[in-house]
C-alpha cells in the first residue's frame, strides 16, 4: 500500500532532479498540495533557511515522518 502524502508531512526525494540541484535523499516538507498527485516542498537548510521550494510529483517522494493530526 502506497502511503498518502499529506500537508506538513516530512518527505524525502527517491531521486535526483539535476534541474531542480536537488539529490536522492533530500528531506522536505510538504507546504501545498497542487493536484491529487502533485506537492509544493519546501527544502531547508540546518538554519531553518529555505534553499529551494518546489512542486513535486508524488512517485518521486518517500513519507519519513506523518504530520500529526
Amino acid at each position: 500500500m502506497i502511503e498518502r502524502i499529506e500537508m506538513y508531512d516530512v518527505v524525502a526525494l527517491t531521486e535526483n532532479l539535476p534541474e531542480k540541484n536537488l539529490k536522492k535523499g533530500e528531506e522536505g516538507t510538504v507546504v501545498l498540495i497542487l493536484a491529487p498527485n502533485v506537492f509544493e516542498v519546501e527544502f531547508c537548510d540546518s538554519d531553518g533557511i529555505t534553499y529551494a521550494m518546489t512542486a513535486i510529483e508524488d512517485n518521486k517522494l518517500s513519507v519519513i515522518w506523518k504530520a500529526q493530526k
